[in-house]
């Protein structure tokens, strides 16, 4: 799908297997940018790099073209591909500082984050040869350029990219989508970043891993709708936990979920810890207050 002159949009769909025995539909979006270089935001799951090849050889490129991979966080549907593109492509893969560890040795995050599927996720470790942070340019040629902004939350060292001649915003799992399944390490780092994305001005295209592109009008109504997503979690996760310790965490996860409209099924340590950052605010249940 064509978003902008240079920027296409994949749509790659891909399946977790739950312990419960629960199967999740799933889908990741990955974007390529079409110019005198090739940069790929994201790789997708392991083996999408078909997907991504075919799609670069049917707009009549090739590719070899590919001479860098921006990864926005390490999570296994952004990183998936990236050592079969690499050892393709021969492309630079750079990604935030704070992400090197997880992307370079992927049994570390195994260990460290486990995620169901994750072998099948995830095709291998990759060597980030460009740490990235807040403020960096990634030069695309011919004048244009992406614009490097931290947006920790999802994750501590996820980024957004700021596509300013064409006015699109790389937003990856930054935006919550609401009736999807809320992951992220701190809620407080998550308000943060959508207020500075809600800020940001001349974006006419809101391009998330999670969700279809938006454009105009939909860019804020996005962003908002992520707030009040994140505000009404927190409020069902203070309200149950209450003003007493929060007990067994996967039980408030389940009731929370259940609260949320969604299968407590899905239940899991990620989604767990995603609910347990609430209990860490001392200022009030309003996440949005000045």
């Amino acid at each position: 799908m064509q978003i902008t002159e240079h920027v296409h949009a994949l749509r790659i769909p891909f399946q977790v297997h739950l312990p419960s025995g629960v199967t999740l539909e799933r889908f990741v979006y990955t974007f390529l940018i079409l110019g005198t270089r090739i940069c790929l935001v994201d790789s997708g799951v392991a083996t999408s790099e078909t997907v991504i090849f075919e799609t670069l050889e049917k707009a009549g490129r090739k590719p070899r073209e590919i001479d860098l991979l921006v990864l926005t966080h390490s999570h296994p549907d952004h990183i998936g591909a990236a050592r079969a593109i690499r050892e393709q492509t021969g492309c630079l893969v750079a990604a935030h500082g704070a992400e090197k560890g997880w992307i370079e040795d992927v049994d570390l995050q195994s260990r460290e984050r486990p995620v169901p599927g994750f072998r099948t996720l995830v095709g291998g470790s990759v060597p980030v040869g460009r740490s990235l942070a807040d403020g960096d340019e990634i030069d695309l040629g011919d004048g244009h350029s992406l614009k490097v902004l931290h947006a920790p939350g999802h994750s501590a060292g996820s980024i957004c990219l700021l596509y300013e001649k064409e006015r699109a915003l790389f937003s990856a799992d930054a935006v919550p989508v609401a009736g999807e399944i809320p992951i992220y390490e701190d809620i407080v780092e998550s308000v943060r970043t959508l207020k500075r994305l809600r800020a940001l001005p001349g974006v006419d295209h809101l391009l998330a891993a999670w969700d279809r592109p938006r454009q105009g009008r939909e860019v804020d109504e996005a962003i908002a709708g992520g707030q009040q997503t994140l505000q009404r979690i927190h409020s069902i996760v203070t309200g149950l936990a209450g003003k007493g310790a929060p007990g067994n965490p996967m039980e408030l996860c389940r009731k929370a979920l259940a609260a949320m409209g969604l299968p407590p099924a899905l239940a899991n340590p990620l989604i767990a810890r995603s609910f347990l950052s609430s209990l860490k605010v001392k200022d009030g249940r309003n996440l949005f207050k000045a």
